[in-house]
Protein backbone atom coordinates (compact mmCIF):
# COMPACT_ATOMS: atom_id res chain seq x y z
CA UNK A 1 0.00 0.00 0.00
CA UNK A 2 1.43 3.41 -1.21
CA UNK A 3 0.86 5.99 1.66
CA UNK A 4 0.80 10.15 1.20
CA UNK A 5 3.65 10.51 3.42
CA UNK A 6 6.08 8.81 1.37
CA UNK A 7 4.11 9.54 -2.06
CA UNK A 8 4.87 13.68 -1.43
CA UNK A 9 8.05 14.56 -1.79
CA UNK A 10 10.18 17.79 -2.28
CA UNK A 11 13.18 16.04 -3.07
CA UNK A 12 14.65 17.43 -6.51
CA UNK A 13 15.89 14.85 -9.09
CA UNK A 14 19.52 15.90 -10.16
CA UNK A 15 19.70 17.40 -6.52
CA UNK A 16 19.57 14.62 -4.13
CA UNK A 17 22.79 15.68 -2.24
CA UNK A 18 22.11 19.41 -1.64
CA UNK A 19 19.36 20.77 0.46
CA UNK A 20 19.41 24.81 0.74
CA UNK A 21 16.99 26.74 2.99
CA UNK A 22 15.07 29.20 0.66
CA UNK A 23 14.15 32.66 1.91
CA UNK A 24 10.83 32.78 0.09
CA UNK A 25 6.94 32.12 0.64
CA UNK A 26 6.84 29.69 -2.93
CA UNK A 27 6.63 25.95 -2.26
CA UNK A 28 9.19 23.42 -4.01
CA UNK A 29 5.72 22.90 -6.17
CA UNK A 30 5.10 26.11 -6.83
CA UNK A 31 8.66 26.54 -8.31
CA UNK A 32 8.13 23.74 -10.08
CA UNK A 33 5.31 25.12 -12.05
CA UNK A 34 7.08 28.50 -12.60
CA UNK A 35 11.02 27.05 -14.09
CA UNK A 36 7.85 24.77 -16.53
CA UNK A 37 6.42 28.15 -17.61
CA UNK A 38 9.80 30.39 -17.79
CA UNK A 39 11.73 27.42 -20.24
CA UNK A 40 11.88 27.07 -23.72
CA UNK A 41 10.10 23.38 -24.43
CA UNK A 42 6.61 24.66 -23.27
CA UNK A 43 6.89 28.50 -25.39
CA UNK A 44 7.45 26.35 -28.08
CA UNK A 45 4.28 24.45 -27.95
CA UNK A 46 2.36 28.04 -29.01
CA UNK A 47 3.40 26.71 -31.91
CA UNK A 48 2.14 23.22 -31.88
CA UNK A 49 -0.70 21.82 -33.62
CA UNK A 50 -3.68 20.39 -30.79
CA UNK A 51 -6.04 18.79 -33.22
CA UNK A 52 -7.26 21.52 -35.77
CA UNK A 53 -4.75 23.68 -37.87
CA UNK A 54 -2.90 26.70 -36.50
CA UNK A 55 -4.83 29.36 -36.40
CA UNK A 56 -6.21 31.88 -39.67
CA UNK A 57 -8.85 34.58 -38.87
CA UNK A 58 -10.19 32.27 -36.55
CA UNK A 59 -7.69 31.03 -33.41
CA UNK A 60 -8.33 27.75 -31.78
CA UNK A 61 -6.51 26.07 -29.30
CA UNK A 62 -3.03 24.85 -29.98
CA UNK A 63 -0.41 22.57 -27.11
CA UNK A 64 0.13 25.95 -25.07
CA UNK A 65 -3.28 27.41 -24.53
CA UNK A 66 -4.58 23.56 -24.18
CA UNK A 67 -1.66 22.66 -21.18
CA UNK A 68 -2.43 26.20 -19.23
CA UNK A 69 -6.20 25.54 -19.44
CA UNK A 70 -5.65 21.59 -18.40
CA UNK A 71 -2.99 23.33 -15.77
CA UNK A 72 -6.14 25.38 -14.70
CA UNK A 73 -8.63 22.28 -14.34
CA UNK A 74 -5.51 20.05 -12.98
CA UNK A 75 -5.68 22.65 -9.76
CA UNK A 76 -8.98 22.71 -9.32
CA UNK A 77 -9.17 19.03 -8.61
CA UNK A 78 -6.33 18.85 -6.80
CA UNK A 79 -7.27 21.56 -4.26
CA UNK A 80 -10.86 19.83 -4.16
CA UNK A 81 -9.43 16.31 -3.14
CA UNK A 82 -6.02 18.08 -0.91
CA UNK A 83 -9.54 19.39 1.19
CA UNK A 84 -11.01 16.19 1.02
CA UNK A 85 -7.92 14.06 2.44
CA UNK A 86 -6.95 16.31 5.04
CA UNK A 87 -10.51 16.11 6.38
CA UNK A 88 -10.06 12.20 5.98
CA UNK A 89 -6.61 12.25 7.25
CA UNK A 90 -6.07 14.95 9.85
CA UNK A 91 -2.79 13.15 11.02
CA UNK A 92 -1.47 14.75 7.47
CA UNK A 93 -1.91 18.44 7.83
CA UNK A 94 1.45 19.06 8.58
CA UNK A 95 2.53 16.84 5.51
CA UNK A 96 2.75 18.28 1.73
CA UNK A 97 -0.72 16.94 1.26
CA UNK A 98 -2.14 20.61 1.29
CA UNK A 99 0.33 21.07 -1.84
CA UNK A 100 -1.71 18.50 -4.50
CA UNK A 101 -2.91 21.47 -6.52
CA UNK A 102 0.07 23.19 -6.81
CA UNK A 103 1.89 19.49 -7.77
CA UNK A 104 -1.31 18.58 -9.83
CA UNK A 105 -1.29 22.27 -12.22
CA UNK A 106 2.79 21.20 -12.48
CA UNK A 107 2.59 17.83 -13.73
CA UNK A 108 -0.40 19.83 -16.08
CA UNK A 109 1.89 21.93 -17.95
CA UNK A 110 4.23 19.73 -18.67
CA UNK A 111 2.05 16.71 -19.55
CA UNK A 112 2.49 17.48 -23.49
CA UNK A 113 6.24 18.84 -23.57
CA UNK A 114 7.40 15.45 -25.37
CA UNK A 115 5.03 15.92 -28.34
CA UNK A 116 6.40 16.44 -31.58
CA UNK A 117 4.76 18.81 -34.39
CA UNK A 118 1.62 18.35 -36.08
CA UNK A 119 -0.36 16.49 -33.00
CA UNK A 120 -0.67 12.69 -32.79
CA UNK A 121 0.02 11.92 -36.12
CA UNK A 122 3.45 12.93 -35.66
CA UNK A 123 3.73 10.25 -32.73
CA UNK A 124 2.31 8.48 -35.30
CA UNK A 125 5.06 9.17 -37.95
CA UNK A 126 7.79 8.46 -36.29
CA UNK A 127 6.64 5.24 -35.02
CA UNK A 128 5.30 3.68 -38.01
CA UNK A 129 9.30 5.54 -39.43
CA UNK A 130 10.86 2.71 -37.39
CA UNK A 131 8.02 0.08 -37.83
CA UNK A 132 6.89 0.30 -41.49
CA UNK A 133 9.33 3.07 -43.36
CA UNK A 134 12.77 3.37 -43.89
CA UNK A 135 14.09 3.53 -40.40
CA UNK A 136 12.81 -0.97 -40.64
CA UNK A 137 16.52 -1.46 -41.92
CA UNK A 138 17.57 0.04 -38.22
CA UNK A 139 16.44 -3.12 -36.89
CA UNK A 140 19.36 -5.56 -38.41
CA UNK A 141 22.72 -5.05 -37.78
CA UNK A 142 24.75 -2.45 -39.53
CA UNK A 143 27.75 -2.50 -41.51
CA UNK A 144 29.77 -1.05 -38.45
CA UNK A 145 28.54 -4.11 -36.22
CA UNK A 146 26.24 -1.95 -34.36
CA UNK A 147 22.92 -3.29 -33.30
CA UNK A 148 19.90 -1.92 -31.07
CA UNK A 149 18.50 -4.03 -28.56
CA UNK A 150 14.90 -5.52 -29.02
CA UNK A 151 14.32 -2.97 -25.97
CA UNK A 152 15.49 -0.31 -27.69
CA UNK A 153 14.15 -1.01 -30.60
CA UNK A 154 10.47 -1.22 -28.77
CA UNK A 155 10.89 2.70 -27.75
CA UNK A 156 11.76 3.44 -31.37
CA UNK A 157 8.25 1.72 -32.89
CA UNK A 158 5.98 2.30 -30.13
CA UNK A 159 7.36 6.22 -29.64
CA UNK A 160 5.26 8.26 -27.37
CA UNK A 161 5.12 11.75 -26.19
CA UNK A 162 4.54 10.88 -22.61
CA UNK A 163 7.58 9.21 -22.16
CA UNK A 164 9.46 11.82 -24.64
CA UNK A 165 8.28 14.01 -21.83
CA UNK A 166 10.12 12.49 -18.86
CA UNK A 167 12.98 12.21 -20.99
CA UNK A 168 13.21 16.16 -21.91
CA UNK A 169 12.43 16.71 -17.91
CA UNK A 170 14.87 14.51 -16.82
CA UNK A 171 17.70 13.64 -19.11
CA UNK A 172 20.93 15.73 -19.08
CA UNK A 173 21.06 17.64 -22.56
CA UNK A 174 25.19 18.48 -23.80
CA UNK A 175 26.31 21.54 -21.90
CA UNK A 176 23.26 21.19 -19.55
CA UNK A 177 22.49 20.66 -15.81
CA UNK A 178 22.42 17.19 -14.49
CA UNK A 179 18.52 16.26 -13.29
CA UNK A 180 17.59 18.00 -16.69
CA UNK A 181 14.55 20.24 -15.07
CA UNK A 182 15.32 19.12 -11.95
CA UNK A 183 11.72 19.36 -11.15
CA UNK A 184 10.36 17.50 -7.41
CA UNK A 185 10.17 13.62 -7.63
CA UNK A 186 6.26 14.22 -6.99
CA UNK A 187 5.89 16.24 -9.93
CA UNK A 188 7.43 14.20 -12.04
CA UNK A 189 6.41 10.64 -10.96
CA UNK A 190 2.61 12.87 -11.92
CA UNK A 191 3.45 13.05 -15.31
CA UNK A 192 3.81 9.29 -16.06
CA UNK A 193 0.55 7.94 -17.39
CA UNK A 194 2.12 4.79 -18.02
CA UNK A 195 4.58 3.81 -15.45
CA UNK A 196 5.80 0.73 -17.31
CA UNK A 197 8.62 0.36 -20.47
CA UNK A 198 7.89 -0.06 -24.77
CA UNK A 199 8.32 -3.43 -24.25
CA UNK A 200 4.36 -3.46 -22.26
CA UNK A 201 3.02 -1.68 -24.57
CA UNK A 202 1.64 -4.31 -26.78
CA UNK A 203 -0.04 -3.43 -30.05
CA UNK A 204 -0.41 0.43 -28.34
CA UNK A 205 2.00 3.36 -28.54
CA UNK A 206 1.69 3.69 -24.69
CA UNK A 207 4.30 3.64 -22.10
CA UNK A 208 5.89 6.20 -19.71
CA UNK A 209 9.64 6.12 -20.34
CA UNK A 210 12.25 4.61 -22.96
CA UNK A 211 15.49 2.43 -22.48
CA UNK A 212 17.62 5.63 -21.35
CA UNK A 213 15.20 6.88 -18.37
CA UNK A 214 14.74 4.01 -17.00
CA UNK A 215 17.21 4.42 -14.13
CA UNK A 216 15.55 7.47 -13.39
CA UNK A 217 12.27 6.70 -12.92
CA UNK A 218 13.04 3.48 -11.02
CA UNK A 219 14.76 5.69 -8.74
CA UNK A 220 12.31 8.27 -8.44
CA UNK A 221 9.41 5.76 -7.82
CA UNK A 222 11.77 3.93 -5.40
CA UNK A 223 11.69 6.71 -3.29
CA UNK A 224 8.09 7.93 -3.40
CA UNK A 225 7.36 3.79 -2.65
CA UNK A 226 5.05 2.66 -6.00
CA UNK A 227 4.31 -0.36 -6.10
CA UNK A 228 6.49 -2.55 -8.14
CA UNK A 229 4.25 -4.51 -10.35
CA UNK A 230 7.13 -6.08 -12.26
CA UNK A 231 10.92 -5.83 -12.33
CA UNK A 232 11.95 -7.12 -16.48
CA UNK A 233 10.42 -5.67 -18.50
CA UNK A 234 9.78 -2.58 -15.33
CA UNK A 235 6.13 -1.39 -14.41
CA UNK A 236 4.78 0.10 -11.61
CA UNK A 237 1.65 1.06 -10.14
CA UNK A 238 0.56 5.04 -11.20
CA UNK A 239 1.61 7.37 -8.64
CA UNK A 240 -2.45 8.45 -7.46
CA UNK A 241 -1.97 11.76 -8.96
CA UNK A 242 -1.38 10.59 -12.40
CA UNK A 243 -5.39 10.12 -12.17
CA UNK A 244 -5.94 13.96 -11.87
CA UNK A 245 -3.76 15.13 -14.84
CA UNK A 246 -5.33 12.26 -16.81
CA UNK A 247 -8.81 13.64 -15.40
CA UNK A 248 -7.91 16.99 -16.32
CA UNK A 249 -6.56 16.63 -19.59
CA UNK A 250 -9.50 14.42 -20.70
CA UNK A 251 -11.62 17.38 -19.24
CA UNK A 252 -9.87 19.80 -20.92
CA UNK A 253 -9.42 18.14 -24.62
CA UNK A 254 -13.20 17.00 -24.82
CA UNK A 255 -14.76 20.27 -24.21
CA UNK A 256 -12.26 22.71 -25.90
CA UNK A 257 -12.51 20.59 -29.39
CA UNK A 258 -16.65 20.84 -29.20
CA UNK A 259 -15.76 25.21 -28.31
CA UNK A 260 -12.92 25.12 -31.10
CA UNK A 261 -15.70 23.04 -33.85
CA UNK A 262 -18.38 25.70 -33.12
CA UNK A 263 -16.23 28.54 -33.52
CA UNK A 264 -14.92 26.72 -36.49
CA UNK A 265 -18.41 26.05 -38.10
CA UNK A 266 -17.96 21.63 -38.03
CA UNK A 267 -20.78 22.60 -34.76
CA UNK A 268 -23.93 24.37 -35.31
CA UNK A 269 -25.18 26.33 -32.40
CA UNK A 270 -27.58 24.12 -31.96
CA UNK A 271 -25.83 20.80 -31.89
CA UNK A 272 -22.97 22.36 -29.68
CA UNK A 273 -25.86 23.46 -26.91
CA UNK A 274 -27.14 20.16 -27.39
CA UNK A 275 -24.34 18.02 -26.80
CA UNK A 276 -23.23 20.50 -23.07
CA UNK A 277 -26.62 20.46 -21.95
CA UNK A 278 -27.07 16.76 -21.91
CA UNK A 279 -24.46 16.60 -18.78
CA UNK A 280 -27.39 17.88 -16.65
CA UNK A 281 -30.39 16.98 -15.13
CA UNK A 282 -33.68 18.16 -16.36
CA UNK A 283 -33.96 20.59 -13.49
CA UNK A 284 -30.20 22.28 -13.69
CA UNK A 285 -30.96 22.68 -17.31
CA UNK A 286 -33.89 24.87 -16.74
CA UNK A 287 -31.75 27.10 -14.73
CA UNK A 288 -29.06 27.26 -17.61
CA UNK A 289 -32.10 28.30 -19.90
CA UNK A 290 -33.04 31.06 -17.49
CA UNK A 291 -29.40 32.49 -17.63
CA UNK A 292 -29.58 32.11 -21.47
CA UNK A 293 -32.61 35.05 -21.30
CA UNK A 294 -29.75 37.59 -19.27
CA UNK A 295 -26.86 36.91 -21.36
CA UNK A 296 -27.91 36.30 -24.87
CA UNK A 297 -24.88 36.28 -26.91
CA UNK A 298 -24.61 32.80 -28.20
CA UNK A 299 -20.67 32.84 -27.91
CA UNK A 300 -21.33 33.73 -24.16
CA UNK A 301 -23.87 30.93 -23.83
CA UNK A 302 -21.70 28.33 -25.02
CA UNK A 303 -18.94 29.78 -22.84
CA UNK A 304 -21.12 29.91 -19.95
CA UNK A 305 -22.24 25.90 -20.85
CA UNK A 306 -18.89 25.02 -21.35
CA UNK A 307 -17.49 26.39 -17.90
CA UNK A 308 -20.41 24.63 -16.25
CA UNK A 309 -19.99 21.23 -17.23
CA UNK A 310 -16.33 21.24 -16.49
CA UNK A 311 -17.27 22.22 -12.93
CA UNK A 312 -19.50 19.05 -13.07
CA UNK A 313 -16.85 16.80 -14.17
CA UNK A 314 -14.36 18.60 -11.63
CA UNK A 315 -16.65 17.42 -8.89
CA UNK A 316 -17.64 14.03 -10.53
CA UNK A 317 -13.83 13.12 -11.11
CA UNK A 318 -12.86 14.35 -7.53
CA UNK A 319 -15.70 12.23 -6.33
CA UNK A 320 -14.70 9.28 -8.37
CA UNK A 321 -10.70 9.42 -6.88
CA UNK A 322 -12.05 9.70 -3.21
CA UNK A 323 -14.44 7.15 -3.67
CA UNK A 324 -11.80 4.86 -4.72
CA UNK A 325 -8.72 6.20 -2.51
CA UNK A 326 -7.83 2.93 -1.06
CA UNK A 327 -7.25 1.06 -4.86
CA UNK A 328 -5.58 3.56 -6.06
CA UNK A 329 -3.43 3.55 -3.02
CA UNK A 330 -2.69 -0.37 -3.37
CA UNK A 331 -2.27 0.16 -7.22
CA UNK A 332 -5.24 -2.33 -7.96
CA UNK A 333 -7.61 0.53 -9.68
CA UNK A 334 -8.38 0.37 -13.56
CA UNK A 335 -9.41 2.57 -16.29
CA UNK A 336 -9.55 6.37 -15.88
CA UNK A 337 -11.35 8.88 -13.36
CA UNK A 338 -14.11 9.72 -16.31
CA UNK A 339 -14.92 6.40 -17.33
CA UNK A 340 -15.96 5.88 -13.46
CA UNK A 341 -18.39 9.19 -13.20
CA UNK A 342 -22.29 8.71 -12.77
CA UNK A 343 -24.56 7.35 -15.09
CA UNK A 344 -25.58 10.92 -17.17
CA UNK A 345 -22.30 12.78 -17.23
CA UNK A 346 -20.71 9.55 -18.26
CA UNK A 347 -23.64 8.80 -21.67
CA UNK A 348 -22.89 12.77 -22.38
CA UNK A 349 -19.14 12.36 -22.35
CA UNK A 350 -19.35 9.16 -24.33
CA UNK A 351 -21.77 11.13 -26.56
CA UNK A 352 -19.14 13.81 -26.92
CA UNK A 353 -16.19 11.91 -28.02
CA UNK A 354 -18.20 9.86 -30.81
CA UNK A 355 -19.17 13.59 -32.01
CA UNK A 356 -15.63 14.73 -31.64
CA UNK A 357 -14.45 11.26 -33.14
CA UNK A 358 -16.99 11.79 -36.41
CA UNK A 359 -17.40 15.06 -37.19
CA UNK A 360 -14.21 16.77 -35.86
CA UNK A 361 -10.87 14.42 -35.77
CA UNK A 362 -12.40 12.76 -39.30
CA UNK A 363 -13.30 17.17 -41.02
CA UNK A 364 -11.10 17.69 -44.23
CA UNK A 365 -8.89 20.09 -41.96
CA UNK A 366 -7.64 18.05 -39.37
CA UNK A 367 -7.06 15.23 -41.30
CA UNK A 368 -4.94 17.60 -44.32
CA UNK A 369 -2.93 18.74 -41.48
CA UNK A 370 -2.20 15.05 -39.82
CA UNK A 371 -1.48 13.92 -43.88
CA UNK A 372 0.96 16.82 -44.28
CA UNK A 373 2.64 16.67 -40.70
CA UNK A 374 3.12 12.74 -41.04
CA UNK A 375 4.87 13.51 -45.06
CA UNK A 376 7.30 16.59 -43.38
CA UNK A 377 8.13 14.13 -39.85
CA UNK A 378 8.99 11.29 -42.04
CA UNK A 379 11.01 13.29 -44.82
CA UNK A 380 13.14 14.77 -41.83
CA UNK A 381 13.53 11.81 -39.94
CA UNK A 382 14.75 10.13 -43.04
CA UNK A 383 17.16 12.62 -44.05
CA UNK A 384 18.78 12.93 -40.38
CA UNK A 385 18.28 9.02 -39.68
CA UNK A 386 20.67 8.79 -43.06
CA UNK A 387 22.92 11.56 -41.94
CA UNK A 388 23.59 10.09 -38.35
CA UNK A 389 23.95 6.42 -39.31
CA UNK A 390 26.28 7.50 -42.45
CA UNK A 391 28.05 10.22 -41.03
CA UNK A 392 30.89 10.64 -43.16
CA UNK A 393 28.69 11.60 -46.50
CA UNK A 394 29.50 15.19 -47.42
CA UNK A 395 25.48 15.87 -47.17
CA UNK A 396 25.19 14.09 -43.77
CA UNK A 397 27.66 16.67 -42.24
CA UNK A 398 25.76 19.61 -43.63
CA UNK A 399 22.48 18.27 -41.84
CA UNK A 400 24.39 16.84 -38.66
CA UNK A 401 25.83 20.82 -38.34
CA UNK A 402 22.72 22.25 -38.40
CA UNK A 403 21.69 20.61 -35.33
CA UNK A 404 21.63 22.06 -31.71
CA UNK A 405 24.92 21.09 -30.12
CA UNK A 406 22.16 20.43 -26.67
CA UNK A 407 21.69 17.44 -28.60
CA UNK A 408 23.93 14.35 -28.91
CA UNK A 409 24.25 13.69 -32.31
CA UNK A 410 27.70 12.62 -32.51
CA UNK A 411 27.56 10.33 -30.07
CA UNK A 412 29.77 6.77 -31.08
CA UNK A 413 26.44 4.74 -29.45
CA UNK A 414 24.19 4.27 -32.86
CA UNK A 415 20.90 4.76 -30.21
CA UNK A 416 21.99 7.59 -28.95
CA UNK A 417 22.23 9.35 -32.23
CA UNK A 418 19.28 8.10 -33.05
CA UNK A 419 17.48 9.76 -30.01
CA UNK A 420 19.33 12.98 -30.55
CA UNK A 421 17.39 13.15 -33.79
CA UNK A 422 14.07 12.20 -32.03
CA UNK A 423 14.80 15.16 -29.46
CA UNK A 424 15.78 17.20 -32.50
CA UNK A 425 12.73 16.99 -34.62
CA UNK A 426 10.40 16.14 -31.63
CA UNK A 427 11.08 19.67 -29.92
CA UNK A 428 10.63 21.34 -33.30
CA UNK A 429 7.53 23.74 -33.75
CA UNK A 430 4.94 23.08 -36.65
CA UNK A 431 6.37 25.78 -38.36
CA UNK A 432 10.17 25.42 -37.92
CA UNK A 433 9.66 22.07 -39.17
CA UNK A 434 7.41 23.07 -42.42
CA UNK A 435 10.51 25.66 -42.66
CA UNK A 436 13.39 23.40 -42.76
CA UNK A 437 11.29 20.74 -44.82
CA UNK A 438 11.24 23.13 -47.55
CA UNK A 439 14.75 24.35 -47.25
CA UNK A 440 16.10 21.18 -47.40
CA UNK A 441 13.42 19.80 -50.20
CA UNK A 442 14.92 23.35 -51.89
CA UNK A 443 11.32 24.79 -51.61
CA UNK A 444 12.42 27.48 -50.28
CA UNK A 445 15.45 29.36 -49.87
CA UNK A 446 17.36 31.10 -46.86
CA UNK A 447 17.25 35.49 -47.56
CA UNK A 448 20.61 36.19 -49.49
Amino acid sequence: MMNWNQLISAKRFGMEEFHEERQENRSEFQRDYDRLIFSAPFRRLQNKTQVFPLPGSVFVHNRLTHSLEVASVGRSLGDDVAKALLERHPELQDSFLPEIGSIVSAACLAHDLGNPPFGHSGEKAISTFFSEGKGVRLKEKQPDGEQLSPMEWEDLTHFEGNANAFRILTHQFEGRRKGGFVLTYTTLASIVKYPFSSSLAGTKSKFGFFVSEEESFHKIATELGLILLNEHPLKYARHPLVYLVEAADDICYQMMDIEDAYKLKILTTEETKELLMAYFSEERQEHLRKTFLIVNDVNEQIAYLRSSVIGLLIRECTRVFLDHEQEILSGTFEGSLIKRIAERPAAAYKHSVEVSTNKIYRSRDVLDIELAGFRIISTLLELMIDAVTSPEKAYSKLLIDRVSSQYNIKSPVLYERIQAVLDYISGMTDVFALDLYRKINGNSLPAV
